[in-house]
């Protein structure tokens, strides 16, 4: 996971963002399109990326007439990988202190505060 997380670039995770948003093989005009319309890249830029991600492993393909994509890492899995690089990378390892930074900051709402007080004390721990 961690090889595979480590290699994804900056245009290679908004591809696969397209293809998370998705949730289903995608063909490669409708990635294409998407792109095209939202990053004004071109469709040789898109192919590349798409090839890559399959070298890396990351993403797989099948003919179906047409390349059809999707994702072998999970939206989920990239981003459980990328928060606990930060926190080792900035943090020296510490969640708290990313937490506190994000307060510090004015990054959370109001909102965020009281879902995150839910997720540290639920309510089978009260009673």
């Amino acid at each position: 996971m961690k090889e595979l997380a480590s290699k994804i670039s900056g245009s290679e995770l908004e591809v696969l963002e397209v293809l998370w948003q998705a949730g289903e093989p995608l063909p490669v005009s409708a990635v294409r399109t998407r792109l095209e319309e939202e990053r004004g890249w071109d469709g040789s830029t898109i192919k590349t990326l798409l090839r890559r991600l399959c070298e890396k492993g990351v993403v797989t393909a099948e003919k179906r007439g047409v390349f059809y994509y999707w994702p072998l890492l999970s939206r989920e899995a990239y981003q459980a990988w990328s928060t606990r690089s930060l926190i080792q990378r900035v943090y020296q390892g510490s969640a708290k202190e990313l937490v506190a930074s994000l307060v510090r900051a004015d990054q959370l709402t109001l909102q965020d505060l009281e879902e995150l007080r839910a997720i540290l004390e639920p309510e089978d721990r009260h009673g």
